[in-house]
């Protein structure tokens, strides 16, 4: 069964990881997705490695970071900075539904390849533009990495243990939430273009991303007119919901009621906790965390991990482990719920992915292909879209155009 994007071609001009996040979710999708690199180089995680994907030599391959934003995706190898590399572009662009780029502000109005210029001859075009801090403002000069922006966004200042520095979070977060909000942007346009025929340009900036997905922190900010501060494992409106060190290890509880309290005291051998005026109530063990949590600690050190995690589950108490990617994998729900797929590859053979998590009953997911190596399809597009013949390609390649 085709994907429900099927329909849609996406020119996908954007490196690293917000954009390509995006592309590929379309992608996923089933939408026809064609990836544009500089040619001999590519995008610039292709190179950040170590970890390698290897082929049956040993010999380098892929980036794993690469392999992760790259999935069901057609490679073809333009020099946009060329005019006839840039026409190229303007071409494929007509043939396509939504344009995806994430160059400086203004960096591809010196190629002709602006959201005007393309619009100028595709109206309908969907042009998602992403920088660090949008297409205004007076940083809209400058270059955004997610880092930068998990500092600058707030995330750093409400990461990490309460007397420790602040931490970035573990994976580049901020990219993948701006990918998601510009797949969401990118498919709201689609549908307005589907009513009117009007296609539109639309400005993602991480910062913007990262502001917006603060969520109930920015709102506990702007309520209460004090800055969240770092609490570690532990959560700002919630009491007890965090980890504890057992006998053996770490585990996770979670608890969102009062309901789930008591039960919790309960399993834990001390129901009188649960009644007690000073932590009956949500409000209350906030208010009393800092004589609680040593409380539930002292209790839970006591026994192993895997004794608590069948304890609290009986209980319907929410609770976990602490999985490194490892366990993660290993995971009997994880391997139910097949999130783990290989791929095959034209260098390495296989190329292992990580599942797409929407699951739709009508038009699922498609797995078509791995990430594909650099410029894999240039000259099949370039024929079956723009009608070049072999001549013409092996001109624009004897001049590095592609």
């Amino acid at each position: 069964m085709a994907g429900a994007l099927s329909h849609l071609r996406v020119l996908d001009l954007s490196r690293v990881l917000a954009g390509p996040w995006a592309a590929q979710t379309l992608a996923d999708l089933g939408a026809d997705v064609i990836k544009v690199e500089r040619p001999g180089a590519g995008d610039d995680t292709r190179g950040w490695g170590p970890p390698f994907l290897k082929d049956g030599d040993g010999n380098h391959v892929e980036a794993a970071y690469y392999l992760s934003a790259n999935r069901n995706k057609r490679s073809i190898t333009i020099d946009l900075a060329q005019p006839r590399g840039a026409q190229l572009i303007r071409d494929l662009a007509v043939r396509s539904d939504v344009l995806i780029e994430n160059y400086k502000v203004g960096g591809l109005a010196r190629y002709g390849l602006a959201y005007d210029d393309i619009r100028a001859v595709n109206p309908g075009i969907v042009y998602c533009s992403i920088t660090g801090f949008g297409q205004s403002g007076p940083y809209a000069s400058r270059v955004g990495y997610d880092f930068m922006i998990q500092g600058l966004g707030g995330l750093m200042s409400i990461t990490g243990e309460p007397d420790g520095p602040p931490e970035k979070v573990g994976v580049a977060i901020t990219d993948i939430t701006t990918g998601l909000y510009a797949t969401i942007g990118i498919l709201a346009a689609l549908t307005h273009r589907s009513r009117t025929g009007e296609g539109q340009h639309i400005d993602m900036a991480l910062f913007d991303a990262q502001v917006a997905a603060l969520a109930n922190q920015s709102m506990n900010y702007l309520v209460s007119g004090t800055p969240p501060q770092r609490l570690g494992n532990a959560h700002p409106n919630i009491v007890p919901y965090q980890t504890f060190r057992t006998r053996d290890g770490d585990i996770i509880v979670a608890v969102g009621n009062d309901g789930q309290f008591r039960r919790l005291c309960e399993a834990a051998g001390r129901p009188e906790l649960a009644v007690d005026a000073r932590f009956a109530t949500n409000a209350a063990r906030v208010a009393q965390r800092a004589t609680l949590v040593p409380l539930l600690a002292a209790i839970i050190a006591t026994r192993d991990s895997a004794d608590w995690l069948a304890a609290l589950q009986k209980a319907d108490v929410p609770c976990g482990a602490v999985n490194d990617l490892a366990g993660v994998f290993a995971d009997p729900q994880a391997q139910h719920r097949r999130m783990k797929l290989d791929l095959p590859h034209p260098a390495a053979g296989r190329a292992p992915t990580v599942a797409n998590p929407i699951r739709l009953s009508q038009t699922p997911v498609e797995y078509r292909s791995a990430p594909p190596t650099l410029g894999q399809h240039t000259d099949d597009v370039l024929r079956s879209l723009l009608g070049l013949t072999d001549e013409q390609i092996a001109v624009l390649r004897r001049d590095q155009v592609i």
